[in-house]
């Protein structure tokens, strides 16, 4: 009895490892996160690069991962926030710097989520240096057709943006055509676009397409009023594509449709016409009315 007590006695208490504590108290090294819907895979250190953010102190080594942790049924953490948006918050992690596109359109809904996740120095990257700048004076209802070629436009920041004049479709129109002979004739004469169509409101189309767009079939419409005469300058549709996901927009629907008919009662050879419609929504809006 006495050994017994002896040898208890000498026994010392030593704190856990580093190996210890890790596996108790830590996170993976590479984490799975579903942001509003969006996947990503990060690297934990990357989560916790600013330890005062919410996501530092959140996904904190001292922190049991089991604890205020929501999952989604496959899983992985969930943060009910812009999932969108959230690449930007994550690059700003990896580089404490952020690179947004030419035209960005969100960066006050970026602003906001910065503020939510406790970067002030994001924040502050994403302040206009005139924030008091009146949100009309990014929009024109006058807009004059001289320039043929330019992509100049302004896309405002979203919280500078009229509630509405935010949201809205934009519908692009693109037809063409070709002359085809006899079924053993191999060759087709195309003809060129002759014009990519838009619809939608006056405003919006506006502020993604700028001085490209010609306005000559419908002109002096006020900026609230829809039109669907409006056409682009260029008959390049994948230009327009990029103008549109510069100004944060994405298809939503399409559809198409194909006629044919004879070019004169003397001759087999027929005229094939085709017309698509592409429908547009701003991306991060459509996923929070999902």
């Amino acid at each position: 009895m006495t050994e017994t007590m002896a040898l208890s006695g000498n026994c010392r208490t030593y704190p856990p490892t580093k190996e210890q504590e890790s596996a108790q108290n830590s996170f993976p090294d590479v984490l799975e996160l579903n942001v509003g819907g969006q996947v990503y895979y990060t690297r934990h250190a990357t989560l916790i690069s600013i330890p005062n953010s919410l996501l530092g102190r959140i996904f904190s080594p001292k922190k049991d991962p089991s604890n205020d942790l929501a999952r989604d049924p496959k899983g992985r953490y969930f943060i009910d926030r812009d999932g969108f948006l959230f690449r930007y918050v994550l690059d700003y992690l990896r580089d404490k710097q952020v690179v947004l596109p030419d035209h960005f359109p969100e960066k006050g809904r970026l602003k906001r989520e910065a503020e939510y996740f406790q970067l002030p120095e994001l924040v502050k990257i994403l302040t206009p240096d005139d924030i008091k700048q009146s949100p009309d004076d990014y929009f024109h209802s006058d807009l004059e057709d001289t320039s043929q070629g330019s992509d100049q436009r302004t896309c405002p920041p979203s919280s500078l943006v009229p509630a509405n004049r935010k949201y809205g479709f934009i519908t692009v129109g693109y037809r063409g055509s070709c002359t085809m002979g006899r079924e053993s004739q191999t060759d087709a004469k195309f003809r060129r676009v002759p014009r990519i169509l838009i619809c939608g409101r006056i405003a919006l189309a506006k502020e993604v397409f700028g001085e490209t767009l010609n306005e000559s079939r419908d002109p002096d419409r006020p900026p609230e009023r829809y039109t669907s005469r409006f056409y682009l300058k260029f008959k390049h549709l994948e230009r327009a594509f990029d103008m549109l996901s510069e100004c944060g927009f994405q298809m939503v629907a399409c559809n198409s449709s194909v006629t044919a008919s004879f070019v004169n009662q003397y001759t087999d050879d027929k005229i094939w016409s085709s017309y698509t419609e592409y429908v547009f929504y701003p991306h991060s809006i459509r996923g929070n009315c999902q």
